[in-house]
């Protein structure tokens, strides 16, 4: 019996290694990817039947790749193996399209229990944020996520590549834009976030789950 194809993607080469030690008796590693970017290409590529993904990833976090990832492939199954437990990331993470969300902490026989969930077409949450997110979900969105959603796809990619430090030109080049364009995506977000300085431009992302601390 052909075994179900898996495509992991984390920046902590630790965390990476034994989440490969735990998997591979079970499932078929077809790649370890380590930064967002990677993880869009990848998954086109190679098409796995499950992707494990973490959220806060360089150059593009798991919650941007995924939307990504399911414009161009409705059909992939993305499992987010995270740090965070926020209700608010874990919403947003089941809106951009992933099939299941468990934290780290929790990561070992729950894992393979997720994973085959997702396989058989159910979706799994780690009971540890089950109820939490539930409170959200039956809450009005608060009017942070009302302004981050008016945020482009272009502009998030902007905003975590500045909340990682990148010169402008450095972000025109990943991008394939001008310095002019990154300079304009960064005043626009300013304006829509109501913030003033890069500082707080960051603290945003930080905040939201784009970039770790």
């Amino acid at each position: 019996m052909k075994r179900a194809s898996v495509l992991l993607a984390d920046d902590h080469t630790i965390v990476a290694e034994g989440l490969q030690s735990l998997l591979e008796d079970e499932f078929e590693l077809v790649g370890t990817v380590t930064d967002g970017r990677a993880l869009v290409d990848s998954a086109l590529k190679l098409r796995p039947d499950i992707i494990l993904a973490d959220i806060s990833m360089p150059l593009l976090n798991g919650l941007d790749a995924t939307r990504q990832i399911k414009k161009q492939r409705p059909g992939a199954k993305i499992i987010f193996l995270t740090m965070h437990s926020e209700p608010q990331l874990v919403a947003e993470g089941f809106k951009a399209g992933a099939s299941g969300y468990l934290l780290k902490q929790s990561a070992g026989e729950e894992l393979i229990r997720a994973i085959r969930e997702v396989l058989m077409g159910r979706t799994y949450i780690t009971p540890l944020i089950a109820s939490d997110l539930i409170a959200v979900l039956t809450r009005s969105d608060p009017q942070e996520n009302q302004q981050g959603a008016k945020i482009t796809a272009r502009q998030r990619e902007v905003l975590q590549l500045i909340a990682e430090g990148r010169t402008m030109k450095e972000i025109a080049g990943l991008l394939k834009i001008s310095a002019r364009t990154v300079e304009a995506h960064k005043y626009e977000m300013m304006q829509t976030l109501g913030v003033q300085t890069t500082a707080e431009l960051i603290q945003y992302a930080i905040r939201i789950g784009m970039v770790a601390v």
